[in-house]
């Protein structure tokens, strides 16, 4: 519980607590505090011996730091049953946003496959001038507007 509280903290906050409360109070404060934090406690293991039970025989095992996304993450990702880990080391995540962001800028990526001058997803870059002249429109004209591009 007090983990990260050192020797001379646990000092400061008992001197401290001699200051605010007085030695005279200091007893009943500690009693008022640990009978609180006992009946927290006992209501909290009485929640989750309820949520087991209506749970039921399915969950017995059922842990309730498992919820905590982190937990789960680590727990299934040790118990790799899926293949997890091949997956995760056949993605290159720094690979593929950095062929999106060449894309995006208009840069030919090292790994785009054939000539390099197609245009679309497979590698290369749209020219927008170019575009532009195959609409056929004058300079101070707007392409016509599509609402489902919107």
């Amino acid at each position: 519980m007090f983990n990260d509280i050192g020797p001379l903290e646990l000092v400061a906050l008992v001197v401290l607590a001699v200051l605010v409360f007085g030695p005279d109070k200091l007893p009943k404060m500690i009693q008022d505090v640990t009978r609180t934090i006992r009946k927290i406690r006992e209501f909290s293991e009485s929640a989750k011996a309820d949520i087991r039970e209506e749970l039921g025989p399915e969950f017995k095992d059922f842990e309730f730091e498992d919820l905590n996304p982190k937990t789960f993450i680590r727990k299934q990702l040790d118990n790799d049953e899926l293949g997890l880990k091949e997956i995760r080391n056949g993605f290159d995540l720094k690979k593929e946003m950095a062929d999106v962001t060449d894309a995006v800028h208009g840069r030919d990526s090292d790994s785009a496959s054939g000539s390099g001058s197609g245009s679309g997803p497979s590698g290369g870059s749209v020219d927008m001038a170019k575009k532009r002249e195959k609409l056929d429109l004058a300079k101070d004209e707007r392409p016509p507007f599509d609402a489902d591009a919107t």
